[in-house]
């Protein structure tokens, strides 16, 4: 690596400290480092591009955030809530319970934590701290920690990028992630189950069964977008692109025709607030794709290889590695700036000690979630602080536990690959 790529690195750092976003930190930086090499400056605009108008996966992203928007200014949530407290609420620490399982059910839909943690925890909070039955700070740490399986079940917004930067099936990423997003939602309810005990919350009045028929078919609706786009996925109906739009019209019906929940007005601020999103995660990819440039030009990827075989790490030890460095970086940096440039300097050399890509990438994707909830700077923490109106270091100190057991299950699908592996060889992978 030259002393023209420290210079960049370090453009990079000092810029996105000033507060600019590391997006056009990364386009800033790697102008700067053509400059410095004498490179044609317009190089920066065509791998900006190619990428982006070559990669018909991209598609995806927007079309995803649409569908959870809607669904978050509509009723879809209200409902849904609504059949998680009839399934689980009627056990100790019940609506903690509650929000763990819509999590898992809402992670079908959005793909996103952050929409997660926005649309079904803004509710559940406030359910949980009404008439004190729960600390605002428990409330907001155990919504941090069931939002983070949302990208980790399928559709995923991070494992549409991690299939950008790899060149994986975005299919079998979805059946990989699968499996673990329900270890993962079950570690935690058993650790809210412990909580529960601990500080003495109270059990929920149990829904009545005679009820649970009507409040499933109200939710059904809304259960029905899951089941949409597996079947459209793996029934080899449509491409996971396609499926993202049929998910984001089914969306779009449901909450305008069938609850009629949604105004056309409102309809329209949602795009708005849709389109602002997909630019932000535009122009981190841009800058991505500029930086990943300057990255190949380095031969980066080669030199942490050479590293890593000097190292002799062998598999387990580099995943170990892996693990450890991306939970690390996890506390400072942006969960889709870490996949699109930090991965892909990784990812020669998992190929080359036999990683299987899939499992990889839902280990990443693992790793970066958990990173949005990790102090100082995880998103998920600001977020729900905002919500709960608590200090975020009484979040943190409720959290903690949440993330260590998310961490014993990061460690079980790191070093079991089977976990993530059995349900995309059941339909046909063969990597």
């Amino acid at each position: 690596m030259t002393w023209e790529f420290g210079l960049t690195i370090s453009a990079i750092v000092l810029t996105a400290l000033l507060g600019l976003p590391i997006g056009h930190a990364m386009i800033g930086a790697s102008l700067f480092y053509l400059l410095l090499v004498g490179s044609d400056m317009g190089i920066a605009a065509e791998q900006i591009l190619r990428g982006l108008y070559g990669s018909y996966v991209l598609l995806a992203i927007p079309l995803f955030i649409f569908a959870a928007d809607l669904m978050n200014v509509g009723s879809l949530s209200d409902r849904l809530l609504d059949f998680c407290r009839a399934l689980v609420g009627r056990f100790r620490g019940g609506l903690g319970h509650v929000n763990v399982v819509s999590s898992l059910i809402f992670s079908g839909m959005s793909g996103s934590a952050i929409a997660d943690a926005v649309g079904m925890g803004r509710i559940i909070i406030n359910l949980m701290t009404k008439d004190g039955k729960y600390p605002a700070a428990y409330a907001g740490a155990i919504t941090a920690a069931s939002a983070i399986i949302g990208p980790i079940i399928p559709p995923s917004i991070p494992m549409v990028l991690y299939a950008l930067v790899s060149d994986t099936s975005i299919g079998f990423l979805f059946l990989g992630g699968v499996a673990p997003g329900l270890i993962l939602g079950l570690l935690l309810m058993v650790m809210n189950a412990i909580q529960a005990r601990r500080y003495g919350f109270p059990v929920e009045a149990p829904v009545p069964m005679r009820e649970l028929p009507r409040v499933t078919l109200r939710a059904v609706p809304a259960l029905l977008m899951p089941v949409i786009l597996l079947v459209g996925i793996y029934g080899g109906i449509t491409t996971p692109t396609e499926a993202a739009a049929l998910a984001a019209l089914y969306a779009f019906v449901v909450s305008t025709v069938f609850y009629r929940s949604v105004s056309l007005r409102l309809a329209y601020e949602t795009v708005r607030q849709s389109a602002r999103s997909t630019a932000s995660v535009g122009i981190l990819i841009a800058g991505a794709l500029v930086f990943n440039y300057v990255v190949t030009i380095e031969r980066v990827p080669n030199s942490i290889r050479t590293v890593m075989e000097g190292y002799d790490l062998g598999l387990y030890g580099f995943l170990l590695f892996v693990n450890v460095f991306l939970l690390l970086l996890g506390c400072l940096l942006e969960a889709n700036a870490i996949l699109l440039v930090i991965v892909p300097i990784f990812l020669p050399t998992a190929m080359a000690l036999g990683v299987d890509p899939v499992h990889f990438g839902v280990i990443v994707v693992v790793n970066t979630m958990i990173g949005l909830a990790t102090p100082p700077y995880g998103l998920l923490l600001f977020v729900v602080s905002g919500l709960t109106k608590s200090p975020i270091g009484q979040t943190v100190r409720h959290l903690m536990p949440f993330l260590g057991i998310m961490i014993v299950g990061l460690g079980i699908i790191t070093f079991v690959p089977g976990i993530v592996l059995w349900l995309p060889r059941l339909y046909g992978y063969a990597n």
